[in-house]
């Protein structure tokens, strides 16, 4: 039994593209939770040493090889610079963060100041509420002079920020933004989202909301006329969920090529998954990680980027 399930999670692992819907979104929910696929190896491992069991223990190893090839460059590469930012002055690039940082937040002004720690260029927000958006602005003006701020979410930067307009890939909210900086190698357009949610419930996984949003944001970037693209926000889905193609299609993850983790986001508490995404055209990722838990329900995430 032990040997059945290391292989048949092998396969699922391997084949995840092709795992069917099965009308509850069986697919999505997989390829949600690929990295956690690595807990059933020292599991099965245990079964095998409990019973003395060869067959099962070599599974366990089959499984083990698949992980590492599916999902082992992902560990490769770097994790935060030095100091864990790299900082305005060295010219280099540019320093982002997104991050979630709940409508319920308790401690606005404390979590900008924890983003602020990581000396970033730009920092991008969603589930800005209008009482506390005084006390962000107050904290973060400070260091990002320019700003826009458009329904819950709202951009922070170093450099001058023009053209702001609200990104309508939900007819129905004012959740995303598209605006022009003005950075270091030329202009940059930056987008900042927040996604409809997932729900889980008696038919499986909810997705048709926040799949349109993702066709939609798909449509927006291929319209978009600038050569360097920047996607910041809570895309609600995890990044090697096949639903994210209409993005990773066109843009690149700055975790996934920078590698060093997983960079899990949610739940701040027990972070299970990568919802909160750095997403880049025309710009080279040289480190992506998470900053330490805020007030919020999500990690901040964090990427330096180069021309």
């Amino acid at each position: 039994m032990a040997a059945a399930v290391a292989l048949l999670t092998a396969l699922a692992l391997a084949g995840h593209r092709h795992v069917p819907s099965l009308g509850v979104q069986l697919g999505s929910l997989w390829e949600s939770a690929l990295p956690w696929a690595g807990v059933v190896v020292p599991a099965v491992l245990l079964a095998a040493a409990l019973r003395r069991a060869p067959v099962p223990a070599c599974a366990a190893v089959v499984l083990a090889a698949v992980w590492a090839v599916v999902l082992g460059p992902v560990l490769a590469g770097g994790g935060p610079p030095p100091g864990g930012g790299a900082g305005p002055a060295d010219g280099a690039g540019l320093t982002v963060v997104t991050h979630n940082v709940s409508a319920q937040n308790p401690d606005p002004a404390g979590t900008a100041r924890a983003l602020l720690a990581a000396r970033p260029d730009l920092v991008a927000l969603e589930e800005v509420t209008d009482a506390a958006l005084p006390v962000y602005e107050h904290v973060l003006d400070a260091e990002l002079p320019h700003r826009t701020r458009i329904g819950t979410v709202a951009l922070w930067s170093r450099y001058p920020v023009t053209d702001a307009r609200r990104l309508t890939i939900d007819p129905g909210w004012s959740r995303s933004l598209r605006a022009e900086v003005q950075a270091p190698g030329g202009p940059l357009a930056v987008f900042v989202v927040h996604l409809a949610s997932v729900r889980l419930n008696v038919t499986g996984f909810a997705t048709t909301h926040r799949d349109r949003n993702l066709a939609a944001l798909g449509a927006a970037l291929d319209e978009e006329p600038l050569r360097r693209v920047l996607l910041l926000g809570d895309l609600n889905t995890a990044a090697g969920d096949h639903a994210l193609t209409p993005v990773t299609s066109r843009l690149s993850s700055a975790q996934d090529s920078a590698g060093g983790g997983f960079g899990f986001t949610w739940p701040a508490v027990f972070p299970l998954a990568r919802i909160d995404h750095v997403m880049t055209r025309g710009l080279t990722a040289t480190a992506a990680w998470t900053l330490p838990a805020t007030s919020s329900d999500h990690l901040p995430a964090a990427a330096r980027l180069t021309p």
